[in-house]
């Protein structure tokens, strides 16, 4: 291996596909589940690339200016790779984040230099599940800081560059399977992945099946909205939909419960050697659930979200 990088940017992507055959072994499944291992990105998650691809699009559009300070409002992953991507970039940051989210991912916000405000949870609110109500407020601070500030507002959320962000990811997961990918879940939370992953798969091959992956009793693309559900699966499942997520990509919800995604996040680790957090152990339920009912034999591709490190304060292992 020869050559460097001059920018902690350049070692975003490209991360490997792993076949989870010792998994599929040990459930007796027919098929196989290809895992995009996307929890090796420099800052430990998925959202590294749409990170690097909002700022990118948004300096060649002249939407941020060079020195201007960014502002997000997260649930953490993306807040981490805004801040490690404007630490290279020389871009002051903000993360507006709630006080519900996993203490690991304000302190890696802190160590890359960005400053973090942190929001009180609605009344009632459990720590570590984070809902709609809360993140309402976490929105409506990110505006008060950008309205004060003159920052750029990333507004992942509401930011179709998100989803473009994550079609390259899906070109390589359609690559490195040798084409053969036929099915593709993903937990909704921005909905960037599920939204560029689906465009990309349907170009290269219309027949594949998409299915949205969603928190039991609040999944609002299965109709699944239960009032006063909390969950425990950080960066998402809010029941709400997203802007920039056309419906007609989606084949197919399936819902997850906190249980399941944690079952099988602690499964990954001691079965395939995969750190990874909820949403991935969701993404693997999916799978699992789709193999052994109407995707039966077929080669389904998830992505492992996260790094199970941004977890340790938490319950999930």
């Amino acid at each position: 291996m020869s050559g460097y990088i001059t920018s902690i940017t350049g070692a975003i992507g490209g991360t490997p596909l792993l076949r989870l055959d010792r998994i599929a072994a040990h459930l007796g499944l027919t098929g196989h589940i290809f895992a995009k291992l996307d929890h090796l990105n420099p800052g430990f998650s998925k959202k590294d690339r749409i990170a690097l691809g909002m700022i990118e699009m948004a300096e060649r559009s002249g939407a941020l200016r060079p020195g201007q300070t960014v502002v997000e409002m997260t649930s953490g992953n993306t807040g981490i790779g805004l801040a490690m991507v404007c630490a290279a970039k020389g871009y002051p940051f903000i993360c507006v984040m709630s006080r519900g989210n996993s203490a690991e991912r304000v302190t890696m916000v802190r160590a890359f230099g960005g400053d973090v405000h942190l929001v009180d949870q609605a009344p009632g609110a459990v720590t570590g599940q984070v809902s709609e109500a809360d993140l309402s407020r976490v929105e409506a601070e990110a505006l008060r800081v950008v309205a004060e500030t003159g920052a750029f507002y990333v507004n992942q959320f509401g930011n179709d560059d998100n989803a473009t962000s994550q079609e390259a990811a899906a070109l390589e997961m359609w690559a490195q399977s040798g084409g053969t990918i036929q099915v593709f879940a993903d937990f909704i939370g921005t909905g960037g992945t599920f939204a560029g992953y689906a465009r990309a798969l349907k170009r290269e091959d219309p027949l594949i099946r998409c299915y949205a992956v969603e928190p039991h009793g609040v999944g609002y693309y299965g109709g699944d909205i239960i009032e006063g559900t909390t969950h425990a699966i950080q960066g998402g499942g809010y029941g709400k939909p997203v802007p920039f997520l056309d419906p007609a990509l989606i084949d197919g919800t399936i819902p997850v419960t906190s249980e399941e995604a944690t079952e099988l996040a602690q499964l990954l680790a001691r079965l395939e050697g995969v750190f990874a957090g909820y949403s991935s152990g969701a993404n693997l339920w999916a799978a699992i659930q789709l193999l052994n009912g109407r995707e039966q034999g077929q080669n389904i591709g998830i992505v492992i979200n996260d790094c199970g490190l941004k977890y340790m304060s938490c319950d999930l292992f």
